[in-house]
Parts: structure tokens; C-alpha cells; sequence
């Protein structure tokens, strides 16, 4: 059988490598706002001469990219024969959903919990305090 080869891994702790967090923090210690500001200035000037690099770049920032993608020719027909419309649907759901389910707030009351949780944290956390964990209370408790 062949002897394997022994890796040469350097033995000890390793050293902190420079990360994407250093980076960044030298370009913005470098960049200032009214050097960005120009930088701005420029993009716009060519996107509005017709440059489609600019007004991409421009677009990306001031609009962003769309979070899902277009549907499908056959789905946008078969949504026409059926008379649906999904954004119409999408706005009326939680609507429909409250109309269909009244006593449900239990999802409020969660929400509301865990924002009085959030808030007790952080002025605990200014004094420099830790605090105890909310727990909920009602129909909520085991």
C-alpha cells in the first residue's frame, strides 16, 4: 500500500485576515460625501446623454432590482380566462383573512409582545443591564 503524503498545514493559531469589513472601512474613511456627491452628479449627467451603463447604475440604486420574477406568458393567460387578478388577490388577503377568521389576533398580540421584549432590551442594554426574557401571558402560556 502507498504511504500517503502528509500535508504541510501550519500548525498554531492563525491571524486575523483582512475581510470584506476592512475594506470597507478604508473606502469610506477615503470617499467623502461631496467626492461621492460628484460621483453622482457624473452617472447622472451621462445617463441623461445617453449612456445605459449610468442609468442602470442610477436605476439600481434609486429603484432597486424587483424582488420576483415575471410570470410566465401561459400563467398571465390562464389568469385572464380565469378572471383572477394576483395583485388584486395579494392586496386582499389579510382583509379576507380577518373577515374570514375574527377571532384570530393572536398574531397582534405576538407582535406586540416581542416589540415590549425588544424595547425593555435595549434600554437594559444602555444602562448596561441584562434583562429577563418577556414571556407571554393569556391564552399564550403553557
Amino acid at each position: 500500500m502507498a504511504k500517503r503524503k502528509e500535508s504541510n498545514f501550519i500548525k498554531g493559531t492563525a491571524n486575523h485576515r483582512r475581510t470584506e469589513g476592512d475594506y470597507m472601512g478604508v473606502l469610506l474613511d477615503t470617499v467623502t460625501l461631496d467626492d461621492w456627491r460628484d460621483v453622482v452628479a457624473g452617472a447622472l449627467q451621462l445617463a441623461k446623454d445617453g449612456d445605459s451603463q449610468a442609468r442602470a447604475w442610477l436605476a439600481q440604486y434609486l429603484v432597486g432590482k424587483p424582488e420576483t420574477k415575471a410570470p410566465t406568458p401561459l400563467t398571465v393567460v390562464v389568469q385572464q380566462l380565469n378572471g383572477a387578478d394576483p395583485v388584486v388577490e395579494k392586496l386582499a388577503h389579510k382583509t379576507v383573512t380577518a373577515i374570514r377568521f375574527p377571532g384570530e389576533r393572536w398574531e397582534e398580540d405576538v407582535k406586540t409582545v416581542i416589540a415590549a421584549e425588544l424595547a425593555e432590551k435595549v434600554t437594559h442594554s444602555e444602562r448596561g443591564a441584562t434583562p429577563e426574557p418577556a414571556r407571554l401571558t393569556g391564552d399564550f402560556a403553557e
